[in-house]
């Protein structure tokens, strides 16, 4: 049984608390710790529904948004390698609603309504946007090995010109907000041919305020135009994005064309293929930061829940006993980003924890300030405790389970097509060229590197330390790099280098690359590890 709590305790911490798991950790807490907080202040009517057992336990989802025909539905059949029930692919704007792809031994279709009142779904909290959306939500289960890890969601293609000005029936950005807060990753998908951000796409990345570590961007379909255009396509995608997504930072974009069909283009291929092989590697490692996610989410669900106590109690403060109550709550709404500056002061609160403020105003309008609760110092101190003891614990804790039982990686469908053989990206290119030939083959080129070794008056074969430091030394490197360079082609170890060696000095010295003459030297190191051939 893991647990942060040290011996000397008994296996406990101070409070007696004793976990299974991380999960079981996180959930306690929330339970014990955050929800009286929530609960006392309205937080779930303002903000975010409360969690259950089903938001900690389940696998990580990766949330799928962007324009219509931009290739979200063909992207998870790409990654899943077989359709899935529900699965509908055209030009025109085919998913008009929400689908759950998710691990299940019998294929089949489970509607929203009844998917909401399923305890083991981490969906239950979704009935509140009514049957309008529920009968737009379906639950895609399917045996297949990438489900086994993830969970992927679906969406509606954002439509974009007069199309957007037609109602859904539903919140559109609040569904995504509620998705955005509980999923492992968001991709937001673009067509090569269609870089335009409509209001309604605009809203709804504005939806993800927050949450902007999870963002990853795909320019799909980038096969369908040459390198020039592509290369005006990412830079009017930048330009496009820095308007809706203010961070410093500049988000991850990547260029491919997920689809199993011939490249129109294929002066990319290798882009395309590093490209499809990053996006792949950061989906797989997701169950292994499930935990860490789960507990980054809750403590910034914390620190909001905290700041919405602040700002409902000093609402109930200000209010008058007896009357001028409307007039009052008129004026506090008015003075409510001044009452923001005078808590971030009071409290020592940092400005990006506080809710949007037009929004707040908003739905303030709806609530009797003198019926709010006053603030409770207790509730305030057990989060404050829980955020500066507990959390530290659970992130010791999560290191312990990763040593212990590393999460299994995503694998199957498309994340193994090229995992071994001929079709392995960079197989047979740089350091790997030569793996299947029978003659060594560096002697290729060997003779170009022996025109060199022999400047440098070698003797008996073999040339010094202060000889070959001259020639290195014109590769302008770092001493530092110079120096394990030479560490490591000196395979002997004998302070000298034979011709052999000279010639060969890349990043990585697989057995096929090893002089003949050397591998079976036994003062050889194995493996032969090195950082860059001078002449690089």
């Amino acid at each position: 049984m893991f647990t942060w709590a040290s011996k000397e305790h008994g296996g406990r911490s101070k409070e007696g608390d004793m976990f299974a798991t991380v999960t079981e950790g996180l959930q306690s807490l929330y339970t014990r710790k955050l929800l009286p907080l929530e609960e006392t202040y309205l937080f779930h009517d303002f903000h975010s529904p409360a969690l259950e057992e089903a938001d900690f336990q389940s696998k990580p989802m990766v949330l799928l948004v962007g324009q219509y025909s931009t290739g979200k539905t063909t992207f998870i059949r790409y990654l899943l390698e077989q359709d899935f029930p529900g699965m509908r692919i055209g030009p025109e704007p085919t998913t008009d609603g929400f689908i759950a792809v998710m691990y299940g031994d019998n294929e089949g279709i489970v509607p929203g309504n009844a998917l909401v009142v399923d305890p083991k779904k981490p969906f239950r909290k979704l009935n509140a946007f009514g049957n309008a959306f529920l009968n737009r939500f379906i639950c895609s289960q399917m045996p297949n090995q990438v489900l086994q890890s993830i969970s992927i969601i679906d969406t509606p293609g954002i439509l974009s010109g007069e199309k957007q000005r037609i109602s859904r029936g539903y919140d559109f950005s609040e569904v995504l907000r509620w998705f955005g807060e509980r999923v492992d990753r968001i991709i937001l998908l673009f067509d090569a041919h269609k870089l335009d951000i409509s209001d309604e796409f605009s809203e709804a990345i504005k939806a993800f305020r927050g949450q902007d570590d999870k963002i990853r961007v795909v320019l799909n379909k980038s096969d369908q135009v040459d390198t020039q255009q592509l290369m005006r396509v990412y830079g009017a995608l930048m330009w496009s994005l820095g308007k809706v997504i203010n961070t410093p930072e500049v988000v991850r974009v990547y260029l491919g064309s997920f689809w199993a069909k011939p490249l129109q283009n294929a002066d990319n291929r290798r882009l395309f293929e590093a490209e499809a092989q990053d996006l792949f590697r950061d989906i797989q490692a997701l169950p292994r930061n499930a935990a860490l996610r789960k507990l980054n989410d809750l403590i910034k669900r914390a620190r909001l829940a905290k700041v919405h106590a602040y700002i409902i109690s000093h609402l109930k403060k200000e209010m008058p006993s007896l009357f001028g109550k409307e007039k009052k709550k008129e004026e506090l709404l008015a003075r409510l980003p001044e009452i923001y500056l005078m808590l971030q002061r009071e409290h020592h609160i940092s400005p990006g924890d506080f809710p949007n403020v037009l929004k707040m105003q908003e739905q303030l309008q709806h609530y009797d300030f003198s019926k709010f609760p006053s603030l409770k110092p207790k509730l305030i101190e057990s989060v404050d405790k829980m955020l500066s003891n507990r959390i530290s614990g659970l992130m010791t804790m999560i290191r312990e389970e990763e040593s212990k039982q590393p999460p299994p990686m995503v694998m199957g469908g498309a994340f193994q097509g090229s995992e071994d053989g001929p079709f392995e990206h960079g197989y047979g290119e740089g350091i790997s060229a030569g793996a299947d030939a029978e003659d060594w083959i560096v002697s290729r080129d060997k003779p170009r590197y022996d025109e060199i070794f022999y400047t440098l008056m070698p003797i008996n074969g073999k040339v010094t330390g202060v000889n070959a430091k001259k020639e290195m030394m014109n590769s302008r490197l770092p001493n530092t790099v110079l120096g394990k360079i030479w560490k490591l082609a000196d395979c002997d170890c004998d302070g000298m280098l034979d011709d052999e060696e000279f010639a060969l000095i890349p990043n990585e010295l697989p057995r096929h690359l090893v002089p003949p003459s050397h591998r079976k030297n036994p003062t050889a190191r194995h493996p032969y590890e090195f950082y860059a051939h001078v002449d690089d």
